[in-house]
């Protein structure tokens, strides 16, 4: 199915003058969606817990910043950017009274729209813009002149206009630079949560994982099980990005190409793509969305526990001692704790 591609040209950002745009949390999404905004030239304010953590971080940026609920009374567009797993509270308590006819809801992932935990008032607009790519990315690139492909999506379109409020906020985030695609909350959703999932950080992590633990546990030096399975995965991601998987093909050996198209079927096999089909079908059932709503409701105890075991693991101490050798690593960092 054909896809609608926008662009700069196609949005007007002119949508968004004499409004007040609140971007609700500060985190990964939530400031690069405040920062590129207002360098956008549209009027920002951030809304934060007066405890948060972020308030800082914000105020430090020029930013001006409120509690939630206070956000949500004096916006005309209210995007949430906080965690999916604390939204629908959020929502509820702080902005779902502050909304009015005529204002739009904005989220930055479909996750609590599409599975029916969030629902507005009758009036009031929805709307989707989803960068494809972490907040971090968001902003270095905004700020290099570039963009990130963004989606948007019309949940609600009371007031007729919120494919263009929705282009004009996509283009404020710079996702015009690179492309704004149009698709619906079911769609971004699914895939999304299927990419994740089964390639971008489950399938790839779980590869890399297993991948370093076979070196070392054949005898080989755990540096070395580093950088063959772990380092170097940017280098080859790079070319990827750059060209698609024939770029990399023609840029790599032909030992390693041979190597590819011969052992990787191997490791990626027909039972693989079987799991990865279950993995979609849990999420398209609503029970991924369920796992998770539990999970957090019960204070995250299997979600911890398989965290710390993450970080605990041996890669990890490995990987710090030879990035502490590459002093570079540290330069323009995209991840800074201490600012986003």
């Amino acid at each position: 199915m054909a896809v609608n591609i926008y662009y700069d040209k196609d949005a007007d950002l002119g949508r968004l003058d004499g409004k007040t745009v609140a971007v609700i949390g500060y985190g990964s999404q939530g400031h690069a969606h405040s920062l590129n905004l207002r360098d956008s030239g549209v009027s920002v304010i951030v809304g934060l817990r007066k405890d948060s953590s972020s308030v800082a971080k914000a105020e430090a940026e020029g930013l001006r910043v409120v509690t939630p609920a206070e956000a949500a009374r004096e916006a005309d567009v209210v995007m949430l950017t906080v965690p999916d797993e604390l939204a629908v509270d959020i929502y509820k308590g702080d902005i779902e009274p502050g909304l009015v006819p005529g204002n739009c809801l904005a989220v930055a992932h479909g996750f609590n729209i599409h599975f029916g935990t969030i629902r507005v008032p009758d009036g009031v607009n929805v709307f989707m813009a989803a960068p494809k790519g972490p907040g971090h990315t968001v902003r270095g690139h905004y700020q290099e002149g570039r963009g990130v492909p963004t989606l948007i999506a019309v949940g609600a379109d009371p007031s007729g206009d919120t494919k263009e409020i929705a282009l004009a906020y996509a283009s404020g985030i710079g996702g015009g630079r690179a492309g704004i695609i149009e698709t619906n909350f079911r769609e971004e959703t699914e895939t999304d949560l299927f990419g994740e999932q089964a390639v971008l950080c489950g399938g790839l992590t779980a590869l890399m994982q297993a991948g370093y633990e076979t070196l070392v546990e054949a005898g080989y030096a755990p540096e070395m099980a580093y950088f063959e399975c772990i380092h170097e995965v940017k280098l080859i991601v790079d070319l990827i990005y750059e060209g698609g998987i024939a770029n990399m093909r023609y840029s790599v050996s032909n030992t390693a190409e041979y190597g590819d198209l011969t052992r990787g079927p191997r490791v990626v096999d027909a039972e693989t793509k079987a799991r990865m089909k279950a993995i979609l079908g849990e999420i398209q059932s609503g029970q991924f969305p369920r796992e998770f709503i539990l999970e957090n409701k019960a204070g995250q105890p299997s979600f911890n526990a398989l965290r710390r075991r993450g970080e605990e693991h041996p890669l990890e101490e490995v990987g710090a001692k030879l990035r502490g050798l590459m002093p570079w690593l540290q330069e323009n960092r995209l991840v800074d704790r201490s600012k986003n």
